[in-house]
């Protein structure tokens, strides 16, 4: 059973309500037939589309749509009532019997804004919210736009056992409502609960979990308080499904881990302590949200001493690379709270300090941006080819470094028009330390010096090698770093899985590049060492917004027009505008020679 409690404040006006409409339209209209749901919309008052929950029968469900495609905008955001109102119509229907026992219990919050402070301040606004809802119904919040307090919305899902997501405003945001909804509207299990034996564990991590969804997993870490045991340790899971309930009874076969990887210890080492730690930091960094102002203070000095203790980037610390007489020192700091801004940047490349002569990035469809800090500007262009084309992106001979990436395109070419590409592959050599890296929307596969592994991006991990650090956030970046040479960041872009045309695919970042040698070349190696160039007074374009300007490079003078390119570093949705001087025809004149000198015949070739 779901209540939806829809935003409809003057703030909503425009593009964000034509959007929400369109995708909760999409969303009725997959309801399954034995599900109930309601309707709340919610401004300065709230109004109930029915005062009971409905059957999503099809004409309950045309019903519902019909009334969507009406609702206007007007008021402020008075979120409270709406909420308490829905916890109130769940437990109604929960009393009178109407949907079976197990049936999960959840309400969808969607706002662009910041509730009303008055009369409640935010913290009594979420205490009554918990209150009403006392652990039995999920309350999952999306914050639709960059003026959304996503900071609330987080807290308040926390503490009801949900999750927030962040809708950004684009012209997909459809498809991103659509995409979470299709998330957790599937619950396979509720109630799940792992256990064990009395008194041979500790330091467990958390065992019971609400609900499991369609696509997610559980992880649960812990220490045995006797490895003899090993072979003879009990566990049962128990949960509650939709008809039945589900209980599992087994028994462990441990092997040790150099048994099962025995060339991989360099590279998976403590792996299970450390996921224990991550695991661990994660719960106690909710927690802090939802305790007593003592219990916060606990949690947040636990959770920063396992971040210090295991070299975690978390909300509560910053990793900051400094640059010595000991260029292998690594420092991490304390830092002051964050923003949710600064959090992501910290979760997508660890507020590392980088020391460069430029940023280089190819990112879209696909784009190029040289920043040149000592010119105080940035170059542009495009490069277009068929699908599955590989470019030369970095050769430096001397120190053996090649990075080669290959295009995608859309699922779908509507006839006679452009197709468009993407980085959906990348590979990266490193010869002298014997390193190959094979990156793709997928999963990312090391060599090193014959050693084998594999990550996947659903999954967060950090490997240290003695030539190569990698850290994989999950379903967001990774981050290369080669011993005493280079550090690159990769982006995956994900796009929903059931879009009609497009697919994930990658961007690639060089964020320090000041020790490659000067034979450096490539689409993107050429420009590490800067580059000479003059721009003349602008004058106007076909575009009127974007001035088209003569510049001075290489010897000769190209026609360049002012625009902006996407630089994902912050926000790996949106992207951060970045202003440069655009090269028309694929970096015609910017370039040695033209694109199609960077084309090589495979991941790891040279010509």
């Amino acid at each position: 059973m779901v209540v939806f409690v829809i935003d409809n404040s003057y703030s909503m006006v425009g593009r964000k309500m034509s959007q929400t409409k369109e995708a909760l339209v999409t969303i009725l209209g997959e309801l399954p037939e034995d599900d109930y749901f309601a309707i709340i919309v919610f401004s300065t008052s709230f109004v109930v589309w029915r005062p009971h929950l409905s059957k999503a029968t099809k004409e309950n469900v045309h019903a519902a749509q019909e009334y969507v495609k009406t609702i206007e905008v007007l008021g402020s955001t008075e979120l409270h009532d709406a909420v308490i109102h829905g916890v109130e119509m769940l437990y109604e229907e929960q009393r009178n019997g109407t949907a079976p026992e197990n049936m999960v219990l959840m309400i969808i919050l969607l706002t662009d804004g910041e509730p009303n402070k008055w009369p409640r301040s935010l913290p009594e606004i979420q205490e009554s919210i918990r209150n009403a809802i006392n652990g039995n119904i999920t309350l999952f919040s999306l914050a639709f736009g960059n003026n959304a307090d996503y900071g609330f919305l987080d807290t308040l899902s926390k503490q009801n056992d949900g999750l927030v997501r962040r809708i950004y405003e684009d012209s997909d945001a459809p498809l991103q409502l659509q995409g979470f909804y299709e998330e957790v509207s599937s619950p396979l299990l509720s109630e799940v609960n792992f256990h064990y034996p009395d008194n041979t564990v500790n330091s467990l991590t958390r065992s019971h979990f609400k609900q499991l969804f369609n696509g997610s997993e559980i992880m649960v870490a812990g220490r045995l308080n006797d490895l003899n045991d090993i072979n003879n340790f009990a566990i049962e899971v128990s949960a509650q499904g939709f008809e039945n309930n589900f209980e599992l009874k087994g028994q462990t076969n441990a092997q040790k881990w150099e048994t099962i990887f025995p060339d991989e210890e360099y590279i998976f080492g403590d792996y299970i302590e450390r996921l224990w730690a991550y695991l661990t930091i994660q719960e106690l960094l909710d927690k802090k949200d939802k305790g007593t102002p003592e219990e916060k203070g606990n949690t947040t000095a636990d959770a920063l001493s396992l971040s210090l203790k295991y070299n975690f980037v978390t909300p509560l610390t910053s990793m900051v690379v400094t640059k010595p007489e000991d260029e292998t020192k690594n420092d991490m700091f304390i830092a002051d709270k964050l923003t949710e801004e600064e959090r992501g940047k910290l979760g997508r490349y660890g507020d590392q300090q980088c020391y460069s002569y430029n940023l280089s990035i190819v990112d879209g469809d696909p784009h190029f941006i040289i920043e040149l800090p000592e010119k105080n500007d940035a170059l542009c262009f495009n490069i277009d080819d068929e699908p599955g084309t590989i470019f030369n992106l970095v050769r430096d001979p001397l120190t053996g470094i090649l990075v080669n990436g290959q295009t995608i395109g859309d699922k779908k070419v509507i006839p006679g028009e452009k197709v468009n590409t993407y980085f959906g592959r990348f590979g990266i050599v490193h010869e002298k330390f014997g390193i190959r890296l094979t990156v793709s929307t997928r999963e990312i596969s090391v060599s090193d010096k014959g050693k084998q592994a594999k990550f996947f991006w659903t999954e967060t991990a950090t490997v240290k090698g003695p030539n190569m650090d990698l850290q994989v956030i999950k379903d967001r970046s990774l981050t290369v770093t080669l011993r005493n040479s280079v550090k690159f960041l990769i982006i995956l872009h994900k796009v929903w899985q059931k879009h009609p045309y497009h697919q994930d695919y990658l961007g690639f970042y060089t964020l320090d590049s000041h020790l490659f040698s000067r034979n450096i070349h490539g689409l993107l190696g050429q420009f590490y060492h800067g580059l000479d160039f003059e721009v003349s007074e602008p004058f106007p374009g076909k575009d009127p917004k974007k001035p088209d300007a003569i510049m001075f490079v290489k010897g000769k003078e190209l026609v360049v027009t002012r625009g902006w390119q996407r630089d994902f570093r912050q926000d790996v949705k949106n992207g951060e505008q970045v202003p440069c001087w655009f090269v028309h025809n694929n970096g015609t004149g910017l370039l040695d020679g033209v694109h199609t000198d960077y084309i090589v015949s495979g991941l790891f070739k040279t010509v």
